[in-house]
């Protein structure tokens, strides 16, 4: 497969982001308003962590406070592991598999580039796979194989 910067490349260049210390309930408005399942986490331009939809319907249960109370910080996902502008796309599925998490943010040196999701690595793998498929066709097709 590819290097995992073919998928960062397909996705739209600007990223859609909270700051820590915004609440969980404004962080969910925003994820329902634009039909995500995750904000990116920035403070002055550095990407510091994630936040889903499963963090902010589960999190605050467990620490037994309101939405409207809890920040973005204090549910964030912060320590998911990284990957790099030259890691491929197995090695990312590895990663993701070993650490038991649905998204991984990537790098460039110490330059954030993006998020990668294991929706993102299927669409990628099932693209791939059509594009071998086509071309078996195509091939077979030349020689009279199939009609």
């Amino acid at each position: 497969m590819e290097k995992i910067t073919s998928i960062l490349a397909k996705k739209e260049p600007h990223f859609l982001t909270v700051t820590p210390g915004s609440s969980a309930d404004t962080a969910l408005s925003r994820m329902c308003h634009e039909n995500l399942d995750y904000l990116i986490v920035m403070d002055n331009r550095n990407y510091v962590g994630l936040i889903t939809e499963h963090d902010i319907a589960s999190k605050p249960v467990v620490i037994n406070k309101q939405l409207a109370k809890t920040k973005v910080s204090d549910i964030m996902n912060d320590k998911l592991p990284a990957a790099t502008t030259d890691d491929t796309v197995e090695r990312c599925m590895q990663l993701m598999r070993q650490h038991h998490v649905r998204y991984l943010p990537v790098f460039e040196i110490h330059s954030f580039r993006g998020i990668v999701s294991t929706e993102d690595i299927i669409e990628e793998a099932v693209n791939n796979r059509l594009e071998i498929f086509d071309a078996i066709v195509k091939r077979e097709s030349k020689f009279g194989v199939l009609t």
